[in-house]
């Protein structure tokens, strides 16, 4: 994420530079000083949820904006193009993402949650959120087709705004109605949801998007690519660093004094982000994806939009019920999971043919695109 734009070109093809190899370290250190912080001092977590604007906690909007702006001023917008000619590529993922991803949560979470009902619904919520945000991140740090993820990512907004309040009511009211099991209710509005994906996706896509256009107008391609780009590529880890600070800073309390009960919601997602990541890769590869695209495939399928999930829970049953806890344990999972994988996906980049078409970008969230 931090690399040198230099010692990119001496790492090798499925290696990251030191600075990337030591993110875990940098994600670790960030999640123990929010938990830390969240039980160290009093009030802290109230005072920064209060913080909000139109029911949006602003510490954590401001942090994923400066997070994903970077990464989107570094697409090339002029090669959307190629990925929304690519069917295979936008069929698989929104399969993915909005028939499998959500059937694969509601049966993990009934199977391994069935005498939790409180747990097993916000799980659910989080299965229906699609990522938007963070995956972004976990794209570009594994080599991933950086347009494509943003083609993904802005395919997933439009699809949640449409359908998550309908598959809410499938998978929480009908589905179990018609098993004859438990159901319970979800209240959530469409403009929320679209406020959400406006907040979090909007502005900085349209801010990276601003930035390109006008960037190399005034000064050309290669200084955009060689001498903006790298000196805004910092700002996309100390984004995601004070986005999880922040996040475990507000939920501290409540994860740590119920450890039992985190293991419990950890154990279904765990399950989820391994199939969902694993399916979608041979998925991928098997439908002859390039390895670019077979890695953006995985991380958008895979990913989850934390944010929607934590807000539409604590709005529905309250910051204080078992839903909004399993909304916070989901990203105190999935992170590191996913980090996880970004170095899988890079030692797995072997099994891809040495010449087949690369189209997305280069990688490492500071590398240098060159023309």
């Amino acid at each position: 994420m931090t690399a040198l734009d230099t010692t990119e070109q001496h790492a090798g093809a499925g290696r990251l530079s030191t600075l990337d190899r030591l993110l875990p370290v940098w994600i670790g250190l960030a999640m123990a000083a929010g938990l830390l912080a969240g039980r160290a001092v009093p009030g802290l977590g109230p005072a920064l949820d209060a913080v909000q604007i139109d029911g949006i906690s602003l510490p954590i909007a401001l942090g994923l904006l400066v997070m994903m702006y970077p990464v989107l001023a570094k697409v090339r917008y002029d090669r959307l193009d190629t990925v929304t000619g690519d069917r295979r590529l936008l069929i698989s993922s929104l399969v993915l993402n909005w028939l499998i991803g959500p059937a694969l949560m509601f049966a993990l979470a009934w199977t391994l949650l069935p005498d939790l009902p409180e747990y097993r619904t916000g799980l659910i919520i989080v299965g229906l959120a699609r990522c938007i945000a963070m995956v972004i991140i976990w794209n570009d740090l594994a080599r991933g087709d950086r347009e494509a993820a943003a083609v993904l990512v802005a395919l997933n907004s439009v699809f949640q705004v449409i359908a998550f309040a309908g598959l809410g009511w499938f998978y929480l009211v009908a589905l179990p109605g018609w098993l004859g099991l438990n159901t319970a209710g979800l209240d959530v509005s469409s403009w929320d949801i679209a406020r959400s994906v406006l907040i979090f996706l909007g502005i900085p896509l349209v801010a990276g998007y601003l930035t390109r256009r006008f960037g190399e107008r005034a000064k050309g391609r290669d200084w955009y690519e060689q001498r903006f780009l790298p000196s805004i590529g910092p700002f996309a880890l100390y984004g995601l660093l004070f986005t999880i600070m922040i996040l475990f800073a507000l939920q501290g309390d409540a994860i740590t004094s119920q450890p039992l009960d985190v293991a419990r919601i950890a154990l279904p997602l765990l399950a989820y982000f391994a199939i969902m990541w694993a399916g979608s890769f041979a998925l991928g590869k098997g439908i002859g994806l390039n390895y670019e695209r077979s890695t953006t495939l995985a991380f958008t399928a895979a990913g989850n939009n934390f944010e929607l999930a934590i807000a539409v829970a604590i709005a529905t049953f309250g910051v204080t019920s078992g839903q909004a806890l399993a909304g916070v344990v989901g990203p105190l999972i999935e992170v590191p999971v996913l980090v996880g994988l970004v170095y899988v996906s890079l030692w797995a980049r072997r099994y891809w043919p040495a010449g087949s078409p690369v189209t997305g970008s280069p990688p490492s969230l500071r590398t240098r695109e060159r023309s």
